[in-house]
Parts: C-alpha cells; structure tokens; sequence
C-alpha cells in the first residue's frame, strides 16, 4: 500500500532562500496558467459557437517557455519542474472543479501555503539526507525510510518551517487485537465516544491556543496592513495555527493508531461533511476537530494494521433508538444529553448509545 511520508527540514539561510525562489516560481506559473484558463472559460462562455480547447498541463507548460519564462528572467534560476508541477497541480484543480469534487482554483498570494513540486533523480543519502535537483543535499532532523526510490518531493511551507513529503511503498502490518469490535460515535461535545464507555476530547491546549489566536487577531485589527508590526503579528499568528495544526494532527494520530490496532472491527457512521460544512451551527465544528481527517486516517491504518473498518449508512438513526430494544425516540433533539427508554426503563448517555448502535449496525454488514 502506499503511504505519504513527511518531515521538517534542517535548513541553513541560504537553503531557505533557494527553496522561498522555487515557491515564488511555482507560485507565479500557476497565477498565469490560472488567469489564461479563466480566459479560455470566459471566452467560451461568451462565444459558445467559436469555442476554444481547453489547455492540458501540456499545452500550459509549452505557453509558458514560450510566452512567460522570456518576460521573467528569474525563472532560470529555479528547476523547470516548480513551474511544470505547479501547472500539472492547476489542472488537477481544474478537472476537480469540473467533476464537482471541489471549486475553481484560486490565485496564490506569497507566503500563504508557500509549495512545489519536484522530480528527477531523487536519492536518499544516509540516515537523514536527500539529494534534490537544482538545490543540491538537504538535512532533515529525523531519520528517513532507507530503501526507497522517490519518483517526486513536494516541498512546503508552515509558518517558518519548512518540510519535505513524497510518498513510499509500504506492506500491511498485522497487529493481534486486544478486543474484538468497537462502534465510535463522533460530536462536538466528545470528540468521541467508544461503545465500550471510553470518550476522548480535544485536548486542553487546543482550547488555549485558539483562544490565543483570537486576542492576536482583536489586537491586530488596527495595525496597517504591509506594515512592520502587521508582518510581525502574521508571523506570530502563523505560527500559532501551525501548533493548533500540529496538535490536531498528533491526537487524532494517537486515536486512529489506537483503535487500528487494539480493536479487530471498527464501526463509524458515514457523516456528511461537506453538508455540515453548509450548515453554519456545525461547519466550524466539522472543520476544526477534523473529521474528515479522522475518517482519512482512519481508513488507511485499519488496512496498515489489520483491522476491518465498517461504516454504516448516514440515515441509519443510530441516536435516537435503544440499543436493546429499538424503542426510537422521535422528539430526541441535539441538546438532549441523555436517552431515555420508557420500554426498558433505562436512561444512558446518548452517545454512548449511539456508539452502541452504531457497532451492531456496522457488525451486521456483510464482508
């Protein structure tokens, strides 16, 4: 199975030049391919009889050595793939948007999600090196996966870090479970909660630190824009929302890691982000604790260790029935915290409830 692999690069001054040029060239070739498709969409539009083709990545990269590397000289002094990647990525984003997978491209602004993207002859050399086209050996502070032959490296930008990621051939790691099935209900109060009663929330410092970020944003509101101290307080505030991203990231690592490996079955519910994210009581919910990211890690380590993920249709009204006896409770609303069941004469919390029904919906599917 394949894997993505990334890590923060040990970088001297001039390193970080170098890389700053390559994501400024990469940047600049997709803001042109991105206006020259917009031209074509917009033409098309208006002159439906006198339609022109839509450019491939191809047909993009060709304008580009032709038309735009002759006006900006600086383009040479980069690798000819931050430009040809960063157009390979524009029609990717193009044929989403078309496919209504995601919405239309946007254009860059410099020094918000600084990246590109680079093949070649790519080598790992030692325990903690790699060598890159055009910019030469770059160290990383941890150790990288021996044996492996990336075909291409994608470098980025996160607050004034920099990291390396590719993606490497993995075999599964059976792990031998300690349990045999587990249901996980998913809320904003709980970020979520086991069918064997174990809740996990956010952790505490995610609150702190969000609280953070919006004193900084209240008390950078007056600051001039392009001024020392406005550039000084983005800086401050893009590396705050890198720890809030890193923490994220970590805990939701450990929980996915935790549940691929101790449980031999894991029952979710298919929740409808996207449809959260329209709903505003929820959006902020849905993006900030991350679950979709839950579910995307969630999926590939059941596969890495094992185990046998199980996701039982969104309709299933898995909150408001008994786990028992199936008594539904129409009238249960999100602010009822508990369910009560006049048939069994039991009252439990209601999404240790659900996490129950979801695992004996989720146990009920077939293989």
């Amino acid at each position: 199975m394949l894997l993505g692999f990334k890590t923060e690069l040990k970088l001297n001054n001039k390193q970080r030049t170098t890389l700053a040029k390559h994501a400024g060239t990469a940047r600049h070739a997709w803001n042109q391919g991105l206006a020259l498709t917009k031209a074509v969409l917009d033409h098309n539009q208006a002159h439906p009889d006198d339609k022109i083709k839509f450019p491939s990545a191809i047909d993009l990269h060709k304008w580009l050595v032709a038309y735009v590397k002759p006006q900006f000289p600086w383009y040479y002094e980069s690798s000819k793939c931050a430009g040809q990647w960063a157009l390979i990525h524009l029609k990717d984003a193009w044929s989403r948007c078309f496919k209504k997978i995601g919405g239309a491209p946007r254009f860059k602004k410099k020094g918000e999600q600084d990246s590109f993207t680079l093949d070649g002859t790519l080598k790992i050399l030692g325990a903690n090196k790699i060598q890159v086209p055009v910019i030469g050996v770059l160290k990383t502070y941890e150790s990288l996966p021996q044996n492996v032959k990336p075909k291409t490296v994608t470098i980025s930008r996160q607050a004034d870090k920099w990291f390396m990621s590719f993606r490497l051939e993995i075999d599964p790691i059976p792990v031998e479970k300690t349990n045999p099935s587990v249901g996980v209900d998913l809320g904003v109060k709980h970020f979520a909660t086991l069918s064997n009663g174990e809740v996990f929330d956010v952790p505490k410092d995610y609150k702190r630190i969000k609280a953070k970020i919006a004193k900084l944003q209240y008390l950078n509101r007056h600051k001039l824009k392009g001024s020392t101290n406005w550039k000084k307080a983005n800086q401050r505030l893009a590396r705050l929302y890198y720890r809030l991203s890193s923490l994220r990231k970590d805990w939701l690592h450990k929980l996915t890691s935790y549940l691929a490996k101790s449980f031999a079955v894991v029952c979710i519910e298919d929740l409808n982000v996207s449809g959260m994210m329209a709903n505003p009581k929820l959006a902020g919910a849905s993006s900030e604790l991350g679950w979709y990211e839950f579910r995307r890690q969630l999926t590939y380590k059941c596969e890495l260790y094992g185990s046998e993920l199980k996701v039982i249709s969104r309709w299933t009204p898995s909150s408001k029935l008994h786990h028992q006896c199936d008594y539904k409770n129409e009238e249960l609303t999100l602010k009822d915290r508990i369910f009560v069941c006049p048939r069994c004469n039991e009252s439990l919390d209601r999404d240790l409830n659900a996490a129950l029904n979801i695992e004996r919906f989720g146990l009920s599917l077939s293989s």
